[in-house]
């Protein structure tokens, strides 16, 4: 039952996000091909690993956290966009986790590396609402800042500038190695399948926040996604959902 419940959910949420992506493209012009290559970096309050992703309850009063993508290569059309980042925080309603709410999070903004020119902050934006849950919030932002990652060690470190940060490390499977999600009843494309891990910390002060928490989730993946990818994702779901509506 639990994994039906998520799987409801899922289609849930493909209605809320095709319906605001509906609404954009009557004012918007049209969506150029796009595909990115890079390195997903992403961390909430939850412990690990995230119950959001499973359908379940935040670990706390809310689930709290967000994406940072890293760009290795990457085009919006004839636009490059190697070695760009883009990043989101939101939160969810108390009680609430993030795939049961979506459309319904407290807030949700974008972070969009300073290093872009104007075309690229453009580019960066439509793919940023379009794969990192845009249309979860009424009250969404976007910020252009700096997005850096050190890494030392085992230890991430990632910045959003003076919005806040998170730092987190892997932990080991029990026979060794990583410990791998794959294909959580969330996931997208780009979460298809992802690495485990721990924050060490995270702070973040936008949105009228001022987070401080440590030794919550923490997750790293590889990540190759496009446009086309994200179509038949929309497409696949939107079936899925008109399949459900005859059966009820």
């Amino acid at each position: 039952m639990k994994v039906r419940n998520a799987f409801l959910v899922v289609l849930a949420v493909a209605a809320v996000v095709l319906g605001a992506r509906a609404v954009r493209a009557e004012s918007a012009p049209a969506e150029k091909p796009w595909k990115i290559v890079g390195q997903l970096e992403e961390a909430c309050r939850c412990n690990g690993a995230c119950p959001c992703w499973f359908d379940s309850k935040p670990s706390h009063s809310n689930c709290g956290g967000g994406q940072v993508l890293f760009i290795e290569k990457g085009t919006w059309g004839d636009v490059p966009l190697d070695g760009l980042a883009i990043g989101m925080m939101g939160q969810s309603p108390d009680g609430k986790g993030m795939m049961e709410s979506f459309g319904e999070w407290n807030f949700i903004n974008f972070y969009i590396d300073e290093k872009a020119n104007t075309q690229q902050r453009e580019a960066l934006a439509a793919i940023a609402h379009g794969v990192m849950a845009g249309g979860a919030s009424k009250n969404t932002e976007d910020r252009v800042t700096p997005i850096t990652r050190t890494i030392n060690g085992k230890e991430h470190n990632i910045s959003l500038g003076k919005y806040g940060e998170f730092h987190g490390h892997l932990i080991e499977g029990g026979l060794g190695g990583s410990s791998i999600i794959s294909n959580p009843p969330g996931a997208d494309p780009l979460h298809k399948e992802y690495m485990q891990g721990q924050t060490t910390s995270m702070t973040y002060t936008d949105a009228g926040q001022n987070w401080k928490f440590e030794h919550s989730n923490y997750m790293f993946g590889t990540f190759a996604i496009d446009s086309e990818m994200y179509k038949k994702y929309a497409a696949g779901l939107a079936q899925k959902m008109a399949d459900k509506n005859k059966k009820m």
